[in-house]
C-alpha cells in the first residue's frame, strides 16, 4: 500500500470544526473560571462590608448575576464551522454563463442558416 502518483483530487479540512471532546473541555474550562470571578466577588463583597458598602454591593451583583451568564454561556452550543474551501475550482478566464450564440452574453446571436449579408 504506497502512495498513488495519481492526479485525483486532493480534499482539505482546514475549515473543519473542532471535535466534541475538545468543544465540552473549552466550555469546562470556561464555567470554571467564570465560578473562581464568582468566588472572588463574593469574597469582595465579605470583605468589603464594613469598609466601603457600594463596592460590597457591586462585588454581590456580581456574584449573584455570574452564574446565570456562565450557564448561558457553557451551554451556547458549538461553534459554526469557518467558512469551508471550495470544491472546485474555476479558472477566471472560464465565462460561468453563457449567453446566445456562447459569446458570454454581450455579442450577438449567430447568423440564421441562409440569411444573407447584406
Amino acid at each position: 500500500m504506497g502512495k498513488s502518483g495519481g492526479g485525483g483530487p486532493v480534499f482539505r479540512i482546514t475549515g473543519a470544526r473542532s471535535s466534541l471532546t475538545e468543544d465540552v473541555r473549552g466550555r469546562q474550562r470556561r464555567y470554571v473560571v467564570s465560578m473562581l470571578v464568582r468566588t472572588l466577588c463574593v469574597l469582595l463583597a465579605v470583605i468589603f462590608w464594613d469598609v466601603q458598602r457600594y463596592v460590597a454591593f457591586v462585588a454581590l451583583a456580581g456574584g449573584v448575576l455570574l452564574p446565570y451568564f456562565a450557564v448561558l454561556i457553557a451551554n451556547a452550543g458549538r461553534e459554526k464551522a469557518p467558512g469551508l474551501p471550495s470544491t472546485f475550482a474555476v479558472p477566471a478566464e472560464t465565462p460561468l454563463m453563457l449567453g446566445p450564440g456562447g459569446t458570454g452574453g454581450g455579442g450577438a446571436a449567430p447568423a440564421a442558416p441562409g440569411a444573407r449579408d447584406e
